[in-house]
């Protein structure tokens, strides 16, 4: 063998690894870093035999001719899907040692292999050294965070941790908390939804300012055993379980096994006060206050909502710019936390009033005579009703962008679809997931299936006009 052909087999092989690498590193990033969530619990499982096995064998099985392959074939076909992508591969620090590591080891196999004399380079031994090389860098370097980030709670010995999870509406909650706490407190919340223990303690290490009197925590979950990690971690004084129900029934598989996870948050050896949701359970405990039936007298419009609160035998009237009835809910117990917090009334109806809205979060946007309620980052049965119901309130036409309910059931889907019909002239779906569901039982007259979301902006350009409303009903990444 020449030369310039063992220059050539060795360079496809480098770019033929670190592609295999990126596309490994991408899903696993989507899928928090867990090959078996990687291979089992994939949204779209036909990706890995295109992108992943096809190449794989083609480049076992195709010999002189795959340099042909990976050239027109396997680069340009990986290339279109990441740059289709909505959620690209983010390079944090874990990315890049990832791929510094598989670079390295594959151009040392390669470099020992040509000066043995043999010129079938691996491709399944790099990946595999990387992934279990990263792993274990990773689980060094976690420690190591997680023992800094202790060290720094411990030292803010006066520091008070409110911890918030929930099937629904943990990060309005937390967002509310926050708002309404810092009129009288230096509060500091976990930014957007920041809420597994790697990025928790991230939070701690990096962000968490020294003078904080607060911290509200958002508590997330995959799988039993995350909430109480978290919980014995932070080791939060107040806790709060927000309205439970059937998001992410395929990790969890049963109710009961959602509602166990959540309650985890009680296992806190520092807790003072626990607000727990009605709907988690009704089992009477001495630091648990409930809530979600305090409210009353909703008006719940697109200029707002005006409702009643109990708050401690006393009927509390408040006004907030917010949009979405099931927020008066959220709003309550955050109400509730302020006053056990040291809040008076008139402090809370003025921090209540001057709430801002969570950012993709029923958001109320206007744009070319257009009116625009962005509910992208709610993927729940009850918020994506409530924004069918403010659209409904609306004079003019209506039109919902939706890939459907993402990680829940075909009957909650059904409901939604119903709701669909029963309002909207223009139905645009996105995605594949609930495809053949929303084709077989929308009765819209319009409706448009989009299995590629880079030409929604044009659609909606031609198909949306001046005195129209859109509703962006949860906006689920082109993974899923």
């Amino acid at each position: 063998m020449n030369i310039y052909e063992t220059l050539t087999l060795f360079t496809t092989n480098i770019l033929f690894v670190t592609v295999l690498g990126w596309y490994l590193i991408t899903n696993l990033q989507w899928y928090d870093y867990k090959l078996s969530r990687v291979i089992l619990k994939h949204h779209k499982p036909y990706w890995h035999i295109m992108y992943f096995i096809i190449p794989f064998v083609a480049y076992h099985t195709t010999g002189q001719f795959f340099v042909i392959f990976f050239t027109f074939a396997i680069l340009p076909s990986l290339f279109i899907w990441h740059k289709r992508l909505d959620k690209k591969l983010v390079l944090t620090w874990r990315v890049k040692r990832f791929l510094i590591l598989l670079i390295s080891l594959n151009l040392f196999q390669n470099v020992l292999c040509t000066l043995k004399g043999c010129y079938t380079y691996g491709v399944f031994m790099p990946l595999a050294i990387a992934y279990i090389g990263s792993f274990m860098i990773e689980k060094f370097l976690f420690m190591t965070y997680m023992k800094e980030a202790k060290n720094r709670l411990k030292k803010m010995d006066k520091l008070q941790i409110i911890a918030i999870t929930g099937s629904y509406g943990k990060t309005s909650i937390k967002n509310f908390v926050a708002q309404i706490l810092s009129k009288k407190y230096n509060v500091y919340a976990t930014p957007r939804s920041v809420n597994t223990l790697g990025g928790i303690m991230g939070d701690i290490n990096n962000s968490l300012p020294k003078d904080t009197e607060i911290y509200v925590c958002e508590a997330g979950a995959r799988e039993r055993g995350d909430i109480y990690d978290i919980t014995t971690f932070i080791e939060p004084q107040t806790v709060v379980v927000g309205k439970v129900g059937e998001a992410h029934i395929e990790y969890f598989k049963t109710l009961k096994n959602i509602i166990a996870t959540k309650l985890e948050i009680m296992s806190s050896p520092r807790l003072k006060k626990a607000f727990i949701h009605i709907s988690v359970t009704d089992e009477p405990h001495e630091k648990v206050t409930f809530f979600g039936d305090e409210v009353s007298n909703i008006n719940a419009t697109l200029d707002g909502i005006d409702f009643d609160v109990m708050v401690e035998d006393k009927k509390l009237s408040f006004h907030t710019d917010i949009l979405g009835k099931f927020q008066t809910m959220n709003i309550a117990v955050a109400i509730k936390i302020a006053k056990e917090f040291g809040m008076n009334d008139a402090e809370i109806v003025q921090a209540v009033k001057e709430l801002e809205p969570v950012e993709h979060r029923l958001q109320l946007i206007k744009a070319n005579g257009k009116i625009i309620l962005d509910d992208g980052y709610n993927g729940n049965i009850d918020g994506m009703l409530e924004g069918i119901r403010l659209c409904s309130l609306h004079e003019g036409r209506k039109v919902i962008v939706t890939p459907g309910l993402v990680e829940s059931s075909e009957e909650l889907n059904l409901k939604l679809i119903e709701a669909i019909n029963d309002t909207f002239a223009i139905v645009i779906v996105t995605g594949s997931l609930n495809a053949d569901l929303f084709s077989k039982n929308l009765t819209v007259k319009n409706v448009i299936m989009l299995a590629d979301k880079s030409v929604l902006t044009d659609v909606l350009g031609s198909q949306t006009r001046a005195g129209d409303i859109i509703l962006f009903a949860n906006d689920a990444p082109s993974f899923i």
